[in-house]
Parts: C-alpha cells; sequence; structure tokens
C-alpha cells in the first residue's frame, strides 16, 4: 500500500492510501481464526452466523451456532470493504471501486466488475484533490494523519 498526502497535513485531517490495481486483484482472501474488531460498520445475520465489516479492511465471520458464546472464526480481507449483502451462499462486497462475490462455503473470490463504486470521500468532508495521485493507483482507505 501507498500512503501519500495530496495537500498539506494542516488542509485536512485525514490521508488517502493507495493500492495498485493489480494488487488490489488479489487482496481478497480468507484469514482462518479471529481479527481484533476495531472500526465496525455493517452486521449481516445469515444461519447461524453474523458478518460484521471492519471499515476499509473486510468482513469479521462469527459463529453464533450458539449465542451464549459466539465464535470469531475468520475474516475476509478486502481493502477498501465498506460495504456488503449475503444472498444464498455468495457475500457481495465492494473491494475499493469494485465489485466482488465471494463464495462462503469455497472461501474464494468468483467474481469480480471493476469500477462500479465511487471513492470514498474523506470523512472529513474535506475536498479532496485527484491531481496528485499516482498513475494505476486505487484509493482503499482513509488514514488519520499521525496514526
Amino acid at each position: 500500500m501507498l500512503g501519500l498526502t495530496p495537500y498539506p497535513p494542516d488542509y485536512g485531517v485525514y490521508m488517502p492510501v493507495f493500492m495498485s490495481r493489480e494488487t488490489l486483484e488479489h487482496s481478497v482472501r480468507y484469514l482462518a481464526g479471529g481479527q481484533a474488531m476495531v472500526q465496525t460498520g455493517k452486521i449481516y445475520y445469515r444461519d447461524s452466523y453474523i458478518y460484521v465489516n471492519e471499515r476499509y479492511k473486510g468482513v469479521h465471520i462469527i459463529n453464533n451456532t450458539n449465542p451464549a458464546h459466539p465464535v470469531n472464526e475468520g475474516f475476509i480481507l478486502a481493502p477498501g470493504c465498506i460495504d456488503m449483502a449475503v444472498k444464498g451462499n455468495i457475500l457481495y462486497l465492494d473491494n475499493a471501486v469494485d465489485l466482488v462475490s465471494f463464495d462462503l462455503e469455497s472461501r474464494q473470490v468468483t467474481h469480480r466488475i471493476r469500477d462500479v463504486f465511487p471513492e470514498p470521500l474523506p470523512p472529513d468532508d474535506f475536498s479532496y484533490y485527484r491531481f496528485n495521485r499516482p498513475q494505476g493507483y486505487i484509493l482503499v482507505e482513509w488514514k488519520k494523519y499521525n496514526q
């Protein structure tokens, strides 16, 4: 990943983080074992599983077969992920600007459609200037300065 600042830090609180198009297209994968939940977003429930979005990072997979003792089973790494939906056995998620379908049984990406979504705006609503963008890179995250 590549973090670049298109303007001096005193103009905005957040810095865009970029990833090459090639790296982005090979970035979605299943990681066994739970990851720490830090900046969660949307939640989706299907059968006895809970899917929790980790903003800009991916999706937590929680086995809720025993609601008294949920188990954080795995994590779908998907840089730039903000949203998700499940239909049947397919998890649809955004991988930055791309729409990806991920088979929950095989734990593999089954399809990718490029450039479906707009890039996310900075969280502080500061104007983002695209003129300083590196060629062939996709914005995948906004990070606070000094983080």
